[in-house]
């Protein structure tokens, strides 16, 4: 009896000791999570709530906001032609850059991994864009655009050809949205490049070894091995580029602060314009409510498709 009886005693303290022990790590765990929950919820929770708060009312930004509306801002704004015109240049520049952006950074990641003659010095330069602010990359290009071929690079180069007038190509409502997208793509193109080079060097190079060995052809090998093999790379991209579109803000505001005549609108300057300059921080908090929405919709239902296709 006394041996079961100091068994059972030693088993009761080890439970107590491993219980114990457990409980001072998830302790811990919160202990180094706490700053991080801190400043997450004072600089990310915390402005949505109050945006969805000041959303429900009329408020120019002084004062405490009184002038409850309820959802009024929200169906101004899926009324509003020029928001719509907003979400539809978003979603152009989404589009161009799921067809001609990300393709194009997927071929200069192929071009660079090869062993060629200063590899390292082209990896430089396609990524010096993307370390650029936007504000000096939107400088830089107001310069180049430059409707008088006396200061403007492009316009000087192209009216060599003959027949070929200069163009206001930033003032031009028909040509704005295609100048501002070549600019999006200078700027970003180099972070999805390397973004894809760093799958590409993933890659075993026995993989590649076995099929040359094989007969395959280097069209083949980039169609059935290459893409393949990095296509969570090319996932993430995706998901960036699209997120990066929607948002896009800096450069449409120093480059024509979404003009001529809201022809180069997007839903972040929309948003901006009507904070800010016209004071009506409830509208734009509805405004950053719909945008929040739209990207949150697009996150769930993206990842979702991906873990379908990974399944």
């Amino acid at each position: 009896m006394k041996t079961t009886s100091v068994s059972e005693d030693v088993v009761a303290l080890s439970r107590k000791a491993g219980s114990a022990r457990r409980l001072q790590d998830k302790l811990t765990i919160v202990l180094f999570l706490l700053p991080a929950i801190v400043l997450f919820s004072i600089f990310l929770v915390y402005p949505i709530f109050q945006s969805v708060y000041y959303s429900l009312f009329s408020w120019k930004g002084f004062g405490p906001a009184v002038d409850f509306i309820g959802l009024d801002n929200f169906k101004h704004i899926l009324t509003d032609r020029i928001f719509l015109k907003s979400v539809g240049n978003g979603l152009l520049i989404v589009v161009l850059s799921l067809t001609i952006q990300l393709p194009l950074s997927l071929v200069l990641a192929l071009m660079v991994r090869r062993n060629l003659r200063g590899r390292a010095f082209f990896r430089m330069i396609f990524f010096i864009p993307y370390v650029l602010s936007e504000v000096i990359t939107g400088i830089i290009w107001l310069i180049l655009y430059n409707p008088d071929p006396a200061y403007g690079f492009i316009n000087a180069l192209l009216t060599r050809i003959p027949g070929f007038e200069p163009q206001a190509w930033l003032g031009d409502t028909r040509t704005v949205m295609l100048a501002l997208f070549v600019v999006v793509t200078w700027k970003y193109f180099g972070f999805h490049m390397l973004l894809y080079l760093a799958g590409l060097q993933s890659i075993p190079p026995e993989i590649e070894e076995a099929a040359l060995i094989d007969g395959v052809n280097e069209r083949q090998m980039i169609t059935y091995i290459t893409i393949p093999l990095i296509r969570s790379t090319i996932r993430t991209s995706v998901y960036l580029s699209v997120l990066g579109s929607l948002q896009v803000f800096a450069l449409v505001w120093i480059m024509t602060k979404g003009g001529p005549v809201n022809a180069s609108e997007v839903m972040s300057t929309y948003m901006y314009r009507f904070t800010f300059e016209r004071f009506e921080f409830g509208y734009g908090s509805a405004v950053a409510i719909v945008m929040l929405l739209i990207s949150l919709i697009f996150s769930l239902v993206y990842q979702r498709l991906v873990r379908q296709k990974i399944t």
